[in-house]
């Protein structure tokens, strides 16, 4: 089947909190859809020509055409595939899709060329179906090693009596076929993807048991902090053994000392500070197509009808790293995103019903770069005495080296299954020099009392580039879980 648009414009967004500074360097368009069609999109991807490809929540997958023109009134929909049980992901590999339904993994084929999926084949059902409201499965994220990487949602709120196995867990399908449960703790894994290294990361929100958002590096044995996963380390399989009773009255910090597996986030997303209720990931690999930050991680989030950026670095062997805001301004919540041939980021938006920002509650937009600079913390890196910051343009000497340009503070999060987790041991750090390299995009500050598993919190709202600019963002999260020896 193929829809077509009798009549359609294209909408600059003018929702939540779009500013005309943002814009200068990233241009945001709505991506027409079907008059009276419910378009909430769950998956989404591109083709090998780079035409994107999307499945929506109620059950179909969909090829878009025209969505990188000029005129987006030629845009039109083909159906690929359809009677889906809400899938929440999707994955091209080859000419096979992949996409993980409430149910199973799934791999659609088109067998004979026509351009509808023929093929529906089960590839991984080993996971616990049940009713809850809350009962979802995310993915397939592909890492180095040929594994398809899955997220599965705690049931929330009223339980019936149904299967719940491997409920809040991440599990991978083998190149081989065979199903692995591999680590555990999770409340509402929405957002999974990969980075140039091709580990995987998955995003979680707010709730009990996770004080505020997280991005954490996925991996065997790994136990995220959620209580209610638990119940399944005692079926065969579990690469985790049952920690017991969970400490009560402590901090993550402190909770991570005590649970031997409990392994932090490598960014927390301080509450409102960037986002409220975090979801995909998709890393950056267009080389400067989409601006300065290739390589790193964008991330949406669905409240506040934004991205956020992170960039991260390993010390020690783990990840942590640093996020800041990015984009807002969307029409509705951003739920999966994927880059174009060119560089343009797809988003796809739902807000299945619940809050977000914005004036629609489904849409699909595009992200293009306006190849003009913005004034941005590009890397933020942890020293033992201090941070690096990398600026994308040249700093103004003179704010550069005024210590009063900087504020920098730290806390932490209650580990508790209450919901959520005001910040708590708040310190404010007294800052001893700043140093600025010859290249003028390079600034060192060291500062008393840096502390280990803590959200180091930077403001920096005196700093200007040569020609008088504020930074874009002026604020970056960094969550410095060690603190490097040199």
């Amino acid at each position: 089947m193929v829809i077509r648009f009798a009549r359609l414009s294209m909408l600059l967004v003018l929702a939540g909190a779009l500013t005309a500074d943002e814009d200068e360097f990233y241009r945001l368009e709505s991506i027409p859809l079907p008059e009276g069609f419910i378009f909430e999109v769950s998956g989404l991807d591109t083709l090998a020509d780079g035409r994107p490809i999307a499945a929506i929540r109620k059950g179909e997958v969909w090829v878009v055409d025209g969505a990188y023109g000029d005129d987006l009134s030629k845009v039109r929909y083909t159906k690929f595939a359809e009677a889906l049980h809400e899938p929440l992901g999707l994955l091209r590999s080859g000419e096979s899709f992949y996409l993980a339904q409430r149910g199973e993994v799934t791999r659609l084929r088109d067998t004979n060329g026509d351009g509808v999926a023929d093929e529906y084949w089960n590839v991984a059902s080993d996971f616990g179906l049940t009713g809850n409201y809350h009962g979802y499965a995310y993915g397939p994220k592909r890492d180095r090693h040929g594994n398809l990487w899955i997220t599965l949602n705690i049931p929330i709120g009223k339980k019936p009596l149904a299967d719940e196995r491997w409920r809040g867990w991440g599990a991978v399908v083998t190149p081989e076929g065979k199903f692995e449960p591999m680590c555990a703790g999770m409340r509402s894994p929405s957002g999974l993807g990969g980075n140039l290294e091709g580990d995987v990361f998955y995003t979680d929100q707010q709730g009990n048991w996770i004080p505020t958002c997280t991005l954490s590096h996925l991996r065997r044995g790994a136990f995220y902090g959620h209580a209610d996963s638990l119940r399944s380390c005692k079926l065969e399989g579990s690469p985790i053994p049952h920690p017991g009773k969970l400490p009560a009255g402590k901090t993550v910090v402190e909770a991570a000392r005590l649970i031997d597996a409990y392994q932090l986030p490598a960014v927390w997303f301080p509450y409102r500070k960037a986002g409220m209720s975090a979801t995909d990931v998709v890393c950056d690999t267009t080389r400067g197509a989409f601006g300065p930050f290739a390589g790193q991680l964008f991330v949406g989030d669905f409240t506040t009808s934004s991205i956020l950026r992170v960039f991260l670095e390993k010390v020690d062997g783990e990840y942590q790293g640093a996020c800041f805001r990015f984009r807002e301004g969307f029409q509705s919540a951003v739920f999966r995103m994927t880059f174009g041939k060119d560089g343009t980021l797809f988003v796809g938006e739902t807000n299945r019903g619940w809050n977000s920002l914005g004036t629609k509650s489904y849409g699909f937009e595009r992200l293009r770069f306006r190849r003009k600079m913005p004034f941005e913390v590009k890397e933020m890196r942890a020293r033992p005495d201090g941070f690096e910051l990398e600026l994308t343009k040249t700093v103004d000497g003179e704010t550069a080296s005024n210590r009063d340009s900087y504020k920098l503070s730290s806390y932490t999060y209650k580990y508790h299954a209450t919901y959520g987790s005001p910040e708590i041991d708040r310190k404010q750090h007294q800052l001893l020099s700043v140093d600025i390299d010859d290249s003028g995009k390079v600034v060192r500050i060291v500062t008393e009392g840096l502390r280990a598993g803590y959200v180091h919190e930077l403001e920096l709202p005196g700093l200007r580039d040569r020609d008088g600019e504020p930074l874009l963002h002026d604020s970056a999260y960094y969550t410095l879980n060690r603190i490097p020896d040199a």
